[in-house]
């Protein structure tokens, strides 16, 4: 590849995006090229079973600005912004959607906030989650709310569309964890932020490839990557348990003194299944630490790319790449 540093990097994930990815990217490249002559358009694709990589191909035979990286598997929205992160050469870089929800438009303001104000993260808001189901938005209120009391780090209306410098990237590479949560990682990295606001359109092809299935577990990741806070509910809960059981045998051992008999049946019942079901949460928390842990310490790479696409000299090349970090 060319050695020299482009300007600016833009870092698009894609998951079975063949419908609208190739017009996608002619409006983005469109918009970036009016800011600088400097740039590169970098894909990712995330295993996409569908035909995005022939598009991707396609594309790159027309562009002079294009890199794309296919990873071997799915692995998964976080861990391919992992990709694109690592392997972006821009002395700023753009990360951003493809389905045109994160509006193009902005790219000219958020470069102009870092090249004249010297702004490190240039980060888009949501002033809205636009025509999202009702059982999502509740559900990503109630994730933000617990996150922001859990960790501390407010992220409501927090998007992954930002613009990052150079030296920002190159402090997120020294952050080895494998249980990535983008957003909150960048909140914890800190430097001189600015926000823009802005819309969220509708989606160019209608169809979220997020499943309910996806966004919990994110949320999970999220919160285990974030806070420790959970595994000190298991203390208060055995704590408050203590003291009940305390009172209650207190009470029991007062009555037999008295000469009453004790026949409180349904009580009984009643605490060892609230008893059972906070030791099973409990132990439910207490796993998902110990899960986090265990994929840390096998050291697995992040990610495998089996292609890459450079559209200097119009070649694919097939490879097989670990990458560690």
């Amino acid at each position: 590849m060319n050695s020299i540093e482009p300007e600016i990097s833009v870092i698009i994930p894609v998951y079975n995006e063949e419908v609208h990815i190739y017009q996608s990217l002619l409006r983005i490249e469109k918009e970036i090229s009016r800011m600088t002559s400097s740039y590169e358009i970098m894909i990712i694709d995330d295993g996409s079973k569908d035909c995005t990589w022939e598009q991707l191909v396609q594309f790159g035979e027309h562009s002079d600005h294009f890199y794309a990286l296919r990873l071997s598997r799915n692995f998964g929205k976080e861990l391919a912004m992992c990709a694109g992160l690592e392997h972006a050469r821009g002395k700023a870089v753009i990360i951003m959607d493809s389905d045109m929800q994160h509006p193009p438009e902005l790219l000219q303001q958020m470069i102009r906030l870092w090249r004249e104000e010297g702004k490190d993260i240039v980060e888009c808001v949501k002033r809205n989650r636009g025509n999202e189901t009702l059982d999502k938005a509740i559900g990503s209120s109630m994730f933000y709310t617990i996150l922001n009391k859990l960790s501390g780090y407010e992220l409501r209306g927090a998007s992954d569309y930002k613009l990052l410098d150079q030296k920002v990237v190159r402090a997120w590479r020294e952050m080895p964890e494998r249980n990535t949560f983008f957003r909150g990682m960048v909140a914890w990295l800190g430097f001189d932020k600015a926000q823009i606001d802005f819309e969220v359109a509708d989606r160019v092809d209608g169809n979220s490839q997020w499943s309910f299935a996806n966004l919990l577990k994110l949320a999970v990741n999220a919160v285990v990557a974030f806070s420790s806070i959970p595994l000190r509910f298991v203390s208060i809960f055995g704590a408050i348990f203590l003291l009940g059981a305390v009172i209650l045998g207190i009470q029991t051992l007062f009555q037999k003194f008295l000469g009453n008999a004790v026949t409180g049946f349904t009580t009984v019942i009643l605490l060892l299944l609230v008893i059972g079901s906070v030791i099973m949460i409990s132990l439910g928390i207490i796993g998902e630490y110990i899960a986090s842990i265990y994929n840390e310490v096998k050291g697995r790479p992040r990610y495998l790319i089996s292609e890459k696409i450079y559209s200097m000299n119009n070649e694919t090349e097939a490879l097989f790449e670990v990458s560690r970090t």
